[in-house]
């Protein structure tokens, strides 16, 4: 059993899905959180587990390696969740060296951190969580397997993909006791509003233009966060030592059927006349390098490991609209930035 577990970016989307369920489910393995807080990592998506005994945050860079080999060294930690990363394909786009900074350097920073401090191996477990964007493109037929080629498209996934083949390159050449997933598009709760489902969430709400690229015939699988989180959790105290899992929800959609199907529980939610949400759909010019098609076999993890997906899209989009509707003040704090002050006021940073 694990005694100390380091969960990088536990501040974010995913990361405090992962660090609430960690918290709550193990209250004798001490969970740390650390996480630099940009524009994505936000505090208050921990506020019911903030003050629980075996829960500490702290708030610092991968990408600053003396601190990051130091935080290791100090706390001895045994197992690492490693979150923290760039996500945004168009920020990437127009800023590719901030991706490389952060998933290439910061990862490797992690992984000689881990080794240098891990004089022995035995018990520790070093697991790092990737995008099947790593993969590229699909056509309308075909699925992404472990053992797909990866053929990244965006400076995003290029960096991710070379995050990949380092953790492979530190197990294989040192013995670094490793495990990698790679997951589909993620959606539900707490999710910053630049990704697609809650920012046209908070946009129907303010009657903006809904921007869609190309004409919207673009394929994601969709997994729910929580869903997630419970498949992180699988593959860290089961998952084969050096060896890889894909994460999907089996959820296929169209991304202008999905907007659509948003559209009509937004003005059901809003008791607006059916119709008025879809008629704020913009196209815009399609992003460069735009992949046409994700999609994830997860067969693997499922008859391995037991894990399968709880949520329907359906049900689980329905359940995300209704989160963000009853939580409006946390998504204006998001956008508005007085978020910072709770930060300063809890943790005077």
């Amino acid at each position: 059993m694990y005694n100390k577990i380091l969960v990088t970016g536990g501040a974010g989307f995913i990361g405090s899905h992962v660090v609430r369920l960690f918290v709550n489910n193990y209250p004798d393995i001490e969970i740390y959180n650390l996480d630099k807080l940009t524009y994505a990592g936000n505090l208050e998506n921990l506020r019911d587990i903030e003050k629980k005994e075996n829960y500490t945050f702290v708030k610092g860079d991968i990408t600053d390696r003396n601190f990051t080999i130091n935080l290791f060294r100090e706390e001895n930690f045994d197992g690492i969740i490693h979150l923290a990363a760039e996500s945004h394909v168009d920020r990437s786009i127009k800023n590719p060296l901030e991706f490389l900074n952060t998933n290439i350097f910061g990862t490797v920073n992690l992984l000689d951190a881990a080794k240098i401090s891990w004089n022995d191996f035995g018990g520790k477990r070093f697991y790092h969580i990737s995008t099947d964007e790593v993969f590229g493109s699909l056509d309308d037929e075909g699925y992404f397997v472990e053992t797909t080629a990866y053929d990244p498209k965006s400076p995003y996934s290029a960096s991710k993909a070379s995050s990949d083949h380092f953790v492979r390159a530190y197990s294989n050449t040192y013995n670094l006791p490793t495990v990698i997933s790679n997951c589909s598009n993620n959606y539900g709760p707490y999710q910053f509003p630049e990704k697609l489902i809650p920012l046209f969430i908070n946009n129907i709400i303010n009657n903006q233009p809904l921007p869609v690229y190309g004409k919207g015939d673009n394929i994601r699988d969709w997994l729910h966060v929580e869903d997630h989180a419970k498949a992180i959790e699988v593959i860290f105290f089961k998952g084969q030592e050096g060896d890889t899992y894909n994460i999907g929800g089996g959820n296929e959609w169209k991304n202008l059927d999905l907007i659509k199907l948003l559209c009509r529980i937004m003005d059901d939610k809003l008791q607006r006349v059916a119709g008025s949400s879809e008629k704020l759909i913009t196209f815009v010019k399609d992003r460069a390098g735009h992949d046409l098609r994700y999609a994830i076999d997860a067969s693997k993890l499922i008859q391995e490991l037991g894990w399968e997906p709880s949520f329907t899209f359906d049900k689980g989009l329905e359940n995300t609209v209704e989160w963000y509707l009853n939580n409006h003040q946390w998504l204006e704090n998001v956008t508005s930035g007085s978020y910072q002050d709770y930060y300063k006021t809890y943790y005077n940073i």
